[in-house]
């Protein structure tokens, strides 16, 4: 995350990387002042805005399953950046040991860390199939054993970490 939560992935209605230009642009388009502005890119857009209403990637897969095509824009849209970002982290990092898949998605969506994860063996990743469509909110390895980075998935409880250290601000 950079200055605010809007830097990174797309999400479920947050833009994600945004190229300034466009920003400019939609705002002289559309005529939007800053605070319009911010509520377009920050709950109008990501996949909500992709899909046109759907920010659950259960609910983009079953879209993008019935040949939905802002569904399927949105799911690979997500996977293309989920990829970049782990491609572009192991440039700077020369190289990873562990990827943790995490987070909503990340624990439960097998069929979004499959696509994530597909043809990435050029960076020593491998993950097995069968395992990743098992493993669904639980803790597990799904990489292969001769991949040169592990991939585990692991729960995560946001909320009990987020109201952790709301309490420990709060007492102190």
């Amino acid at each position: 995350m950079g200055f605010t939560p809007v830097e990174g992935l797309v999400m479920g209605s947050r833009t994600g990387d945004l190229d300034v230009g466009a920003f400019m642009y939609i705002m002289d388009k559309e005529g939007y002042n800053t605070k319009e502005m911010n509520t377009l890119v920050n709950k109008k857009s990501g996949l909500v805005g992709i899909t046109g209403g759907k920010q659950d990637m259960r609910d983009v897969r079953a879209g993008k399953d019935e040949g939905d095509e802002r569904c399927t824009y949105a799911f690979n849209m997500f996977a293309h950046r989920v990829k970049k970002y782990i491609g572009a982290y192991m440039a700077v990092m020369n190289g990873a040991d562990v990827i943790v898949m995490t987070g909503g998605i990340g624990e439960n969506a097998w069929f979004m860390r499959e696509a994530i994860l597909e043809n990435m063996e050029g960076l020593g990743i491998e993950f097995d199939a069968a395992i990743n469509k098992e493993i669904i909110g639980d803790a597990g390895v799904i990489s292969t054993p001769n991949s040169k980075v592990t991939v585990v998935v692991y729960p995560t409880d946001e909320e009990f970490v987020i109201a952790q250290d709301t309490y420990n601000l709060v007492t102190k």
